[in-house]
């Protein structure tokens, strides 16, 4: 019985011993994802289905950028239509804001499209930048086009997802980048929704403002992203410039008043201050659509309008854009 004790000891402490090694190990595999450190997940690499139907998943999709983590609500049918929804400026690096300031899981929930929620990017404008950030200490450059034009898809397929019937969707950063990837990806993408986007950065103090919102958000460089004001790649990202390469492209585009209304109830001086800063940034964000608007009706192009007489830059007012963008969306998609 004794020599048999000794042994059990002794196994239980290789054991022990093999799992503290592994703890050690682990943090050297890490990944750099949206600014954060995060310790490399299993990649999902799949097919773990064929044709998904149904549920909710989290994928690691390796990308230049390290393992970037993906949220992921399966079509309900099987299908193989996806809608992309991009987050806003501030976008966190442990979830996209979509799955819980809205309830945009819900909304979808029954229909035959799967919604796809890259999560990070904050300030990175879903594009590919020429550099890390010198001014925060980034350690790699953001190549967010590269990852959901090429990267995401390659990915999505192992899963049945299509390559090409696909919608992108996003607010405030994410409403110009949505049309941005649309535009220069339209064998991948129907449909493009730009909510309380900034579409007209070429207007005299936006590309100043864009400067001072990445320093306010995690201290980014606008410089390291398109290079200085004279660059050409502005010009490139800009929707009012682009315009052109929009039609026929199924679009829903809105913006509301930045006047207050039924989700702003300030009960505080901090929150009288943030739906002031909500109310200046949705005004803005309606000058810019107004004239993304006018240069859409002078080339022909058609797109959904939609703007509201009340509401200000915040979350509960993108849930209920989407709600109104969900019928287009599913029909471009064939998704119903």
């Amino acid at each position: 019985m004794r020599f048999a004790r000794l042994r059990l000891f002794h196994r239980l402490k290789q054991r022990a011993m093999a799992v503290g090694a592994l703890v050690l190990v682990l943090p050297l595999g890490a990944g750099i994802v949206g600014g954060a450190v995060a310790v490399a997940a299993p990649t999902n690499a799949g097919p773990a289905r064929t044709a998904p139907a149904g549920g909710y998943d989290e994928l690691w999709v390796p990308s230049s950028m390290g393992n970037i983590k993906v949220q992921v609500q399966w079509a309900a049918g099987g299908g193989n239509a996806a809608l992309y929804l991009l987050d806003g400026l501030r976008a966190q690096n442990d979830r996209n804001a979509w799955s819980f300031e809205t309830n945009a899981l819900d909304q979808f929930r029954d229909d035959n499209v799967t919604l796809v929620m890259p999560v990070g990017g904050e300030s990175s404008f879903y594009t590919d930048w020429y550099a890390p950030s010198n001014f925060n200490g980034q350690t790699f450059t953001y190549k967010w086009e590269t990852f959901l034009t090429q990267d995401l898809p390659e990915f999505l397929a192992n899963y049945g997802v299509s390559r090409s019937n696909n919608g992108v969707l996003g607010l405030s950063m994410g409403g110009s980048a949505a049309l941005t990837l649309a535009a220069y990806h339209r064998d991948q993408f129907k449909f493009a929704g730009s909510l309380s986007g900034y579409l007209n950065i070429s207007a005299p103090g936006m590309r100043e403002a864009i400067r001072v919102a990445m320093l306010d958000a995690g201290g980014f460089n606008v410089d390291s992203m398109w290079g200085p004001p004279w660059n050409s790649a502005w010009l490139r990202n800009d929707p009012f410039v682009f315009a052109p390469r929009l039609k026929g492209l199924s679009m829903y585009v809105s913006a509301s008043s930045g006047l207050p209304g039924k989700f702003d109830h300030p009960t505080s001086a901090v929150d009288a201050f943030n739906t002031t800063n909500a109310m200046g940034l949705e005004a803005l964000a309606l000058a810019n659509t107004r004239a993304f608007q006018a240069r859409l009706a002078s080339l022909g192009i058609a797109a959904t309008y939609d703007f509201p007489a009340s509401g200000t830059h915040s979350w509960p007012y993108w849930g209920d854009e989407l709600w109104k963008a969900r019928g287009q969306i599913l029909d471009t998609l064939n998704a119903r």
